[in-house]
């Protein structure tokens, strides 16, 4: 068979949870589809990092917008395949009828209030249409499923739950990062994108009271770029009595990321819903204690080794914080499930169960 697989979400220079899905995803599938040809698509300016097999082929799509709907689509068109794997929930217009998608969550369908009218109306009509135009979709987790039936009423036949992985970067600390991160410690860690959605005034507001009642020396470290409510979160942060031990990152690079993990008291994951939380397992693979939220997928993939809180409730969250900083004993036993937890995902699992579907 002819495979083609849309690389252009797994080679951005700045990688978030989709992206990297869709990067650990097709690495790990190079091993694996050995008996077929495939096609890498990328846009343009992209470059892959690490060496391809001698059955794969590069297609770059120079095309500057519309990239997916028009530029993959005329390559489609004219260049027909068997099998097109999209792992990011974007199905271009024209595609093969054995189009498989991964679809990571309806975060905009669960809390519209935390996107605008333009992304909630983008992200809708794309992956509604997608999981229509699909034959099979790639769950990432239950909770996603039990959404697609819900709310798209997609049959339960179509969709196939495949976990995502980790990757355990433990690296031996650099010195820059080891004067940045001596210099923050001890501090309480949150990574991913610095909006609504993310709870991130619910985790300030806990902070907060967690000071207030502890007064302790912790920092709050929020790692990630700023989205959607920025301009809240920022007014909430000034308003903090404690802002001088609130510090913004911005957007992680990868090496600096795993040292932050992994010199976290507590890693801080209360978000409104998840698709999947992959950073749950990043932070547990680096031996840190997790909070996280009782809602969504959050937990299914904690299965009982994070401290589970309601996202709405700051107050719990602080108590949570707490327990977990004056309590060694707890904190000693939720590191030690957390490793017991990791053991169910992988990244290889996870291409296994993909290039099955691929090649069915």
């Amino acid at each position: 068979m002819k495979i083609g697989i849309d690389g252009s979400r797994a080679f951005l220079k700045q990688r978030t949870g989709i992206e990297e899905y869709s990067y650990q995803v097709i690495r790990q599938l190079r091993t694996r589809l050995y008996k077929h040809r495939v096609i890498l698509y990328l846009r343009g300016t992209q470059k892959v990092d690490f060496t391809v097999p001698s059955n794969w082929r590069i297609k770059k799509i120079r095309f500057p917008r519309l990239w997916t709907q028009i530029g993959l689509s005329l390559e489609l068109f004219l260049h027909p395949i068997d099998v097109l794997f999209v792992p990011a929930h974007t199905v271009p217009f024209f595609h093969p009828k054995k189009t498989i998608v991964t679809i990571h969550g309806l975060e905009y369908e669960i809390m519209p209030e935390a996107y605008s009218f333009f992304e909630r109306f983008y992200m809708r009509f794309s992956i509604k249409n997608s999981c229509n135009w699909a034959r099979k979709i790639i769950s990432v987790s239950k909770n996603t499923k039990r959404d697609l039936m819900n709310l798209y009423e997609i049959p339960e036949e179509k969709i196939n739950l495949v976990y995502e992985g980790y990757e355990d970067k433990t690296r031996e600390l650099e010195l820059e990062h080891a004067r940045e991160i001596g210099a923050m410690r001890p501090y309480l860690f949150f990574v991913g994108r610095l909006e609504k959605r993310k709870n991130i005034i619910g985790i300030i507001e806990a902070f907060d009271l967690f000071k207030e009642k502890t007064g302790a020396e912790h920092k709050l470290v929020l790692g990630g770029k700023f989205g959607y409510g920025e301009a809240e979160i920022v007014e909430r942060i000034e308003k903090s009595a404690y802002k001088k031990d609130i510090i913004i990152l911005g957007f992680v690079k990868d090496s600096r990321k795993w040292q932050l993990f992994k010199n976290a008291e507590i890693f801080l994951f209360p978000t409104f819903y998840e698709g999947f939380g992959l950073p749950v397992l990043e932070a547990q693979s680096q031996g840190v204690p997790v909070i996280t939220s009782n809602t969504s997928s959050l937990p299914e993939v904690a299965n009982g080794s994070a401290f589970l809180v309601d996202p709405t409730e700051p107050k719990f969250i602080a108590d949570a914080m707490i327990a977990l900083t004056q309590d060694e004993k707890m904190a000693e036993e939720m590191v030690r499930k957390g490793y017991e937890n990791i053991k169910r995902f992988s990244w290889e699992n996870c291409a296994d169960l993909i290039a099955t579907v691929l090649t069915e």
